[in-house]
Formats: structure tokens, sequence, C-alpha cells
């Protein structure tokens, strides 16, 4: 099995939403976790974590982490060696991401309120990074804040990007279309 199949196993979706949403857990569909905001459909979840190839070790920056369910996922995935950093730019969410992430013990990650700009430039540069929101246009902070040979996996508008970063710095895209998601948020 995979990393990221065995990390579905271990990580619960239904232990990341709201109690009265917990029942559809197992629909493939995207679930609100109140704010206007949801917890991702599983299977488009499953593909950008694909994409994003997060390997045991990495540096990881999770954006838009909601309820914390894709924060818990990529720390079971990088394992006690890498580190997630959650930023969420909802007060309450980055509370909820963060109680919901103790039920499993989680040590390698941390939650941070989302600040004026994209990313966590502070804790830069990373070896991959997620956004589950998505933004009108990429935003070129986040791909400064990639480390060589990085990756950042982003929904602009209805397309879900891969964004490849060189040791040279240069940068190569591709999309993959027809996807939705909540608007990305500044703060």
């Amino acid at each position: 099995m995979d990393r990221i199949s065995k990390a579905f196993e271990v990580i619960k979706r239904q232990d990341f939403l709201p109690a009265e949403e917990q029942n559809r857990a197992e629909f493939d569909m995207p679930v609100p976790i109140g704010f206007g905001q949801t917890n991702s459909q599983p299977t488009t979840v499953e593909l950008m974590l694909e994409w994003l190839e997060p390997e045991p070790g990495n540096k990881v920056l999770d954006v838009g982490s909601g309820s914390g369910w894709t924060t818990a996922l990529l720390a079971q995935i990088v394992g006690k060696k890498g580190f997630v950093y959650a930023v969420e730019i909802i007060p309450e969410l980055v509370e909820l991401g963060r109680k919901n992430c103790q039920k499993y013990h989680l040590d390698n990650v941390k939650f941070y309120q989302a600040g004026e700009k994209y990313g966590l430039p502070k804790h830069e540069p990373f070896d991959r990074i997620l956004v589950s929101a998505a933004a009108n246009q990429l935003p070129q902070e986040l791909v400064k804040q990639l480390a060589p040979y990085g990756r950042l996996i982003i929904p602009v508008r209805n397309d879900i990007f891969v964004i490849d970063k060189a040791q040279d710095g240069t940068i190569t895209s591709s999309a993959h279309p027809g996807f939705m998601f909540v608007p990305l948020i500044q703060g």
C-alpha cells in the first residue's frame, strides 16, 4: 500500500467534520465545516496529494488548512522526520484544525493564522506546498516560497495547477481542468 492510501486509512475524515456532518464522511463530496468553507471531496484530495508527491522528511506548507484533514494526511505521509505548516485565514478554523490534529497526537504539525501575504515566508523554503482554495491567479509569493525541486499544487479558477521549481529557479507548470473550490482569501 502506498503512503497516500495508508494515510487515508489512518486519518479518518469524520474526525475533521462538525458533529452534524459526520454522517456524510463516507460520501465523495465536499462537506461544510462552517464559515462558508468545506472539507474537500476525498477523490479530489487524493488526486491533489498524488500530484503533490509528498515524501517522508519533506517540509510542507498546507494553505487553507480548514478543519485540518489535509494537514493530518500530510503529516502522516511525511512522517516524524517531516513537518507540516498549516495556514488558515479564519481564526476559528485555525483552532479547529489544531484540535482535530491533536486527536491523532501529531507532533510534526503547527498551525498559523494567515497574515497579509500568502503562505508563510518566515519558514520558507518548502519542499511541497498544497493550496486547498481557488486563487484568481497564481500567487507569485507561493512560488517564491518553494525550495529548488519543490512542487506547488494550487487551484486557479477551475483548474488545478502543478507548479515545479528546478534547481536554477526555472518554473514549469501543467494544469488539470474541471474542479471547483471555495475562493482563496487573503488577509
